[in-house]
């Protein structure tokens, strides 16, 4: 089983991840892990912090001249923008008013603690950070066997592109040159236009991201149990990414909308190709389980819950009306959040492919793999 734990605070020493399970002699190449780590900090309306952090991930253990030895793998990433110590006493002051839509309120009665700040600090998106190395470690290991992944911001700030049928090599064309990861450059101009009018305005967007995965094998997942379903993994892992509200794989909430005479996506056969669909409406999942098809997935992202222009809410000390801080914060994130969502996507299909072609190490997997393969195009 494929596993990852992190640790650390927002403004703490940083952020440090272990990721366990990951198999024996596979070729890592730093450079790629810090580019996505990069990406993470991009896309036009972030805030000061990118600007302060330069992310780069330091490996304590797991991996021996670029190969991974099949421990654990143990790394950190350092915060520049550090105001607080694990043991020292620092000078901040008490933050007793919570924001809305934050994770301080409910954080402050759950632990019983009148600091609003040791919920933030935790729940900030900051943590996200070792969810990228992790899932570029993932996507190191799936390369080989032909997976790939790219996203790309359909909707901002109520500015919507509709659906598509892009593949990842037309996304990631398309987006090169992008500002926000937007395939449509018109409708990037007015999503552009739409956060620099929050932006004066003291105000955050939200969005939707589409993530799209290719070269996944039929057959990962079960309709054995309701924990083992690909579908209820990628909807688990995709609503742990902070400021999302909303998941849906394929065609979606569309379902609930056309008969099944026009949805369902119809099978068909070819010699050389083997089965296939003629349409992918199920989004590359049916009966909780992969099947062939490239997988498909948009997450809504809620607006940033930290406004410039601080919402009301009420004093946990003197119980009075308050207007809610203005801690520094962006205006939109979307376009980080697809590259989250790439990265916890790669982690998913990652820990259902070892499990389906279990073994310690690369060679091994790639038996099992070729085996499988060879006997399902039959």
């Amino acid at each position: 089983m494929l596993r990852f734990l992190t640790a650390g605070e927002s403004h703490g020493e940083g952020l440090s991840g272990i990721l366990e399970g990951f198999p024996k002699g596979v070729r890592i190449d730093k450079h790629l892990i810090d580019a996505e780590l990069a990406r993470r900090q991009a896309g036009y309306g972030r805030g000061a912090r990118m600007a302060i952090e330069k992310d780069t991930a330091h490996f304590t253990g797991g991996l021996r001249a670029g190969r991974t030895l099949g421990s654990p793998i143990q790394f950190f990433v350092k915060n520049k923008d550090k105001t607080f110590d694990s043991f020292d006493k620092d000078r901040l002051d008490i933050m007793t008013v919570p924001r809305p839509a934050h994770a301080d309120l409910a954080g402050a009665l759950k632990y019983a603690d009148p600091d609003v700040r040791n919920m933030l600090e935790r729940a900030s998106a900051r943590n996200t950070a070792p969810y990228v190395v992790v899932g570029s470690l993932c996507r190191q290991l799936l390369s080989s066997f032909g997976y790939d992944v790219a996203s790309h911001v359909t909707a901002l700030g109520g500015i919507e592109c509709g659906r598509s049928s892009l593949t990842v090599r037309d996304i990631r064309s398309a987006v090169k040159d992008s500002r926000i990861g937007c395939v449509d450059s018109a409708k990037e101009k007015r999503m552009i236009s739409a956060i620099d009018k929050a932006a004066k305005a003291g105000d955050t967007l939200g969005g939707i991201v589409e993530i799209v995965a290719e070269g996944i094998p039929v057959g990962l997942g079960s309709f054995m149990h309701w924990d083992r379903r690909l579908d209820t993994r990628l909807a688990a892992i995709m609503m742990s990414i902070p400021a999302v509200k909303g998941v849906e794989i394929g065609l979606g909430f569309d379902y609930a909308r056309v008969p099944g005479s026009k949805s369902h996506d119809i099978i068909a056969h070819t010699a050389g190709r083997g089965f296939r669909r003629e349409t992918n409406n199920s989004g590359g999942v049916e009966g909780g389980m992969s099947n062939g098809e490239p997988l498909l997935i948009r997450i809504a992202m809620k607006p940033i819950a930290t406004l410039r222009s601080g919402l009301a809410t009420v004093d946990l000390k003197t119980r009075k009306k308050a207007v809610a801080p203005a801690v520094r914060s962006d205006v939109t994130a979307v376009t980080a959040c697809g590259v989250i969502a790439e990265a916890l996507v790669s982690f998913v299909i990652t820990d259902l492919f070892l499990e389906k072609f279990s073994a310690d190490t690369l060679p091994d997997i790639r038996k099992n793999f070729t085996a499988y393969m060879r006997r399902i195009s039959r």
